[in-house]
């Protein structure tokens, strides 16, 4: 579903001296898979989610979408950002809505496939409730509902949990792979959390520190459904110490 060849990112600065984010970065994602990326801070991450996501430009390079050329913000895509930038004027339904108004898409439609996210990530009786009225985990559902309702094939999530607490980012972590269940949606999502990205993902690609280079791709055979009671299996803590194992090597920390 994505090709990405040969990626590079080069920032300017204003010292002359330009900052290389990414390199030869070549990763394919399959159609339904969950990828998880991790890699130290400043490694490119984000960089490479906003070039996914059409945000930024890459300096060099391709990236394919179901086989076209990405130019740009496509409705194939939708983003999970970690914050979820909520309009604190609007309801959680309005703020769903925004996509459909900036697509220009059936409004009547698409307010019911709202109705029915909000439902799916647990927010069933707050669509007229205001963000300042939900907690930061709610509020990042709102965020993943919004991402979903033009019906995208592929989701981006940039360290969507890192805001919140450790029981509620394992409860998201639980609800983000019934959504990825219910929906069949392809997913992407950055963190900095070396056990989430095990528990979460059917692969985990791990990023040197800059610039940016893909280390190693681990596949993650655990059995699905996930259950948290994984984390302290044996399998579990292997891969999280094959993960780790890159960071100890050259001093870094995700």
């Amino acid at each position: 579903m994505i090709s990405i060849r040969d990626l590079n990112k080069i920032y300017p600065t204003q010292d002359g001296q330009p900052i290389q984010a990414l390199s030869n970065v070549n990763l394919d994602i399959e159609r339904g898979e969950f990828v998880t990326v991790v890699g130290p801070s400043g490694c490119g991450k984000t960089t490479l989610l906003k070039i996914l996501a059409g945000i930024l430009d890459n300096s060099s390079g391709s990236v394919l979408v179901n086989g076209t050329a990405l130019r740009g913000p496509s409705r194939q895509l939708g983003v999970v950002f970690q914050e979820p930038l909520l309009l604190p004027w609007r309801t959680v339904l309005e703020n769903v809505m925004v996509p459909v108004e900036i697509q220009r898409l059936d409004r009547t439609k698409s307010r019911k496939t709202a109705e029915q996210l909000l439902d799916l990530v647990g927010l069933d009786g707050f669509a007229e409730k205001y963000p300042k009225e939900l907690s930061g985990g709610m509020q990042q559902r709102v965020g993943i509902a919004r991402a979903l309702v033009h019906d995208p094939d592929f989701l981006l999530m940039d360290e969507p949990f890192g805001a919140l607490d450790a029981m509620t980012r394992d409860q998201m972590n639980l609800e983000l792979l019934e959504i990825w269940a219910a929906k069949k949606k392809t997913i992407l999502l950055i963190t900095h959390s070396i056990a989430e990205a095990v528990f979460l993902a059917d692969r985990v690609i791990v990023m040197s520190a800059r610039p940016g280079r893909i280390s190693e791709t681990i596949d993650v055979d655990l059995p699905r459904p996930r259950t948290l009671q994984m984390i302290n299996s044996d399998e579990f803590g292997a891969y999280v110490s094959r993960v780790r194992e890159h960071f100890l090597a050259d001093g870094a920390h995700p």
